[in-house]
């Protein structure tokens, strides 16, 4: 084992090539199915309310029969961050193609439908805002950087380093959300694609009571107004943080927003200029202001348009329009969705002809799909509640 790496790391490595390859060739040597992939990673953003947050431990058989309208671009992150071989290099099929995101997306959705029954509706990011290209650019810095300590860390032969690079590298690319698509089509799990921040698209859905919760990593969909912010809907519950090299346990946690509304003593409203001061994807914080010290400016002067001048000049001149984007965000009507039935062939072709998993796996996983499906032919509101 390579100095550094928990054992869990190359289990995951171990998984996700057993699920890959078929026998001929490519898991030949594996001997017995390794056990679930163990950490999750979201290279993502998104606000930090973490400090000034009340959240409530729970599980996921506490969280049985529950309907989620989960942030398929986060998902997709940790997917690519964290299923890969002991190189840190990501899992391909027979033609270079990558199948990290396809591996994590095919096994966690399954056994979080069929072993829990969560009803699960994707929602993956649209066009983003134009407010949000200093985020995305942000995030490419972070993942050239990466790459390139990556890089020299293999050239020296630093495998641990390589690894905790390696999670910071992965891009959701076209070809990604595509094949993330296609695979959530054939397994019978509805999606669809927000005109711009997926949090927002999955926020709206769940105040319309569409879904019970908003399942992200992110407190951004508080901001949105989800009622109930699930975090953490893993199987495994531990996290490799890649900074610090270290594993911490994670537990699924459930945010009330109106609880926590009431605890700060605030509005929502409140709790997005909270969120403008410390800082969002949509603005720069303001310099020194924590989300502690922004609750208590929020607190003592009721708004942002109300905060001392020395805080007041750092705010962004946008104020109202970043507002706005958390408020009354651009949202999709969803009417027209429905659920479909798991296609077990199309899995097979997909899966084993076209992308080199072993046939008897998506087998076995497509008929545990059709048999959770009782109604597939129900629309997506009725499917949801």
């Amino acid at each position: 084992m390579v100095r550094g790496l928990s054992r869990g790391l190359f289990e995951a490595g171990a998984r996700a090539l057993f699920l890959q390859y078929r026998s001929r060739g490519h898991n030949a040597g594996l001997k017995s199915q390794p056990r679930e992939p163990e950490f999750d990673r979201a290279p993502v953003l998104g606000v930090l309310l973490t400090p000034i947050v009340l959240r409530e431990q729970t599980t996921l058989k506490a969280l049985q029969g529950k309907s989620f309208a989960v942030d398929g671009n986060i998902e997709l992150h940790q997917f690519l961050a964290i299923i890969r071989k002991r190189d840190g290099t990501l899992f391909t099929d027979p033609h270079g193609r990558v199948t990290s995101h396809l591996i994590g997306l095919f096994t966690r959705t399954t056994r979080l439908i069929t072993e829990y029954r969560m009803r699960l509706l994707f929602v993956f990011d649209g066009k983003p805002n134009l407010l949000k290209r200093r985020t995305v650019e942000a995030r490419r810095i972070v993942r050239q950087k990466a790459e390139k300590e990556y890089g020299a860390a293999i050239s020296r032969g630093d495998y641990s380093t390589a690894w905790s690079k390696a999670v910071m590298t992965g891009r959701v690319t076209g070809d990604v959300l595509d094949d993330a698509k296609k695979l959530l089509t054939l397994m019978g799990v509805p999606w669809l694609e927000a005109l711009e921040d997926a949090e927002a698209q999955a926020s709206h859905m769940a105040s319309n009571g569409l879904v019970w919760g908003v399942g992200s990593k992110d407190y951004d969909s508080l901001l949105y107004g989800a009622p109930i912010l699930a975090r953490y809907l893993t199987i495994t519950g531990r996290e490799y943080l890649p900074v610090q090299r270290k594993i911490r346990p994670l537990k699924p946690e459930l945010v009330n927003l109106q609880k926590n509304l009431q605890a700060l003593g605030i509005t929502r409203e409140q709790l997005v200029d909270v969120a403008i001061l410390v800082g969002t994807d949509f603005n720069d914080g303001v310099y020194g202001v924590g989300p502690k010290k922004a609750l208590a400016l929020i607190r003592r002067y009721g708004s942002l348009d109300k905060v001392p001048a020395e805080v007041r000049t750092q705010v962004p001149t946008n104020l109202e329009e970043v507002r706005r984007l958390f408020l009354k965000p651009r949202v999709r009507d969803i009417s027209e969705i429905r659920q479909t039935p798991p296609d077990g062939d199309g899995l097979v072709r997909f899966l084993f002809e076209e992308r080199g998993f072993s046939k008897e796996r998506v087998i076995k996983v497509a008929t545990r799909l059709s048999d959770s499906h009782q109604h597939p032919d129900r629309g997506l509101t009725e499917w949801l509640h």
